[in-house]
């Protein structure tokens, strides 16, 4: 069988994106004549521009999940089909594993799509008259699969996501869940190097949803590739996310890990964002902890630097004094003191 792996060049982000802009009304020279200007809010609209995203910049590496998220009409959506070029920047530079996207010809972009992109929207759009086994195949039909190579490896994808036993149901046969597994096995099928996934789960059930971010954790256990996820939700971002983006009025405001945005965040609108997460779920026992060469404190109980406050909650809260950090081979990394705990589970930014 032919192999679906590619080769990639391991120092090179996965994708990048520097200085987008996406307004619509105004043409790319247009924009380019006004980039002197103070374009505040007040002049776009004088010139009758919707700005959408404004001047973002971020670098997605090799497997790593890149939550960009923030309330409606912030500019997430156009900013990851700007990564796409589903929707053409008015202004800046997207490169997938350093190649220009947009230099690239139509013939160019439309193979660079099926073969490096994997794409995930919040409506399935499965196609009825075709099965389970069918839709998933499908992407590799359009690629010129012969079909008994694009149905073994159709097969494989419906193991991948659980769905054995329904390769022959069509979507109407399936709940809502399953079709969503459907819609992502088939992303999946070409081994894309990127996977845009644009508020999957948000039309699903808050149980289906929970087992999908599971499943979509899982896999990424499995596969390891480079995840751009929408979603307006913060508890599944922090559940999911390496990294957030927290997007305000189409500009991207702070770009951190979970714990970044809840102990440090950037501005006010970022602080209130964030405000109703519950810190002990999010923050790690290695985000609190004073580094120490070594120690010899005497307890029964001692901490890991990759522990959540919440699940070493009973150890914080009756242990006085400093409590001993120690790694997997059971040497001293650090020590928490309990008054940091008490602090940061206050309130306190760091």
């Amino acid at each position: 069988m032919t192999s679906f792996l590619s080769e990639v060049d391991l120092t090179v982000p996965s994708l990048t994106c520097k200085n987008i802009w996406k307004i619509f009304g105004a043409t790319s020279t247009e924009f380019e004549r006004s980039r002197g200007m103070d374009l505040d809010d007040q002049t776009l609209m004088a010139k009758g521009w919707t700005t959408a995203v404004r001047d973002a910049s971020f670098d997605i590496e090799k497997g790593e999940v890149f939550v960009i998220m923030g309330l409606s009409g912030s500019g997430k959506s156009t900013v990851v089909r700007c990564l796409s070029r589903l929707v053409e920047p008015t202004f800046g530079t997207v490169t997938v594993e350093g190649q220009d996207l947009l230099a690239a010809s139509d013939n160019e972009l439309i193979d660079i799509r099926r073969r490096k992109m994997g794409m995930v929207f919040q409506h399935f759009a499965l196609l009825p008259n075709r099965d389970v086994l069918g839709n998933i195949a499908f992407p590799l039909q359009v690629q010129g699969v012969v079909r008994s190579e694009r149905e073994e490896r159709a097969r494989e994808m419906i193991s991948l996501v659980g769905l054995e036993g329904r390769e022959g149901y069509f979507p109407d046969e399936l709940s809502g869940g399953q079709q969503q597994r459907v819609g992502i096995a088939r992303s999946l099928a070409s081994n894309p190097a990127i996977w845009f996934l644009d508020e999957p789960f948000s039309a699903l059930d808050p149980l289906i949803r929970s087992d999908l971010q599971d499943e979509l954790l899982r896999l990424q256990n499995q596969l390891s590739k480079t995840v751009v996820f929408i979603t307006h939700d913060l508890d599944e971002a922090i559940k999911i996310a390496d990294r957030i983006a927290i997007m305000d009025h189409g500009r991207v405001v702070q770009i951190g890990t979970p714990e970044d945005l809840i102990l440090r965040p950037a501005n006010d609108y970022v602080a209130r964002f964030t405000k109703g997460v519950p810190r002990s779920k999010v923050v790690r026992v290695s985000t609190i902890m004073q580094p120490c060469a070594a120690i010899n404190i005497e307890s029964d109980h001692h901490l890991k630097p990759n522990d959540r406050i919440a699940e070493v909650l009973d150890i914080l809260t009756k242990t006085n004094g400093l409590i001993a950090v120690r790694n997997d081979d059971g040497a001293a990394v650090g020590v928490v003191e309990r008054e940091t705990f008490i602090r940061i589970m206050a309130g306190a930014t760091l």
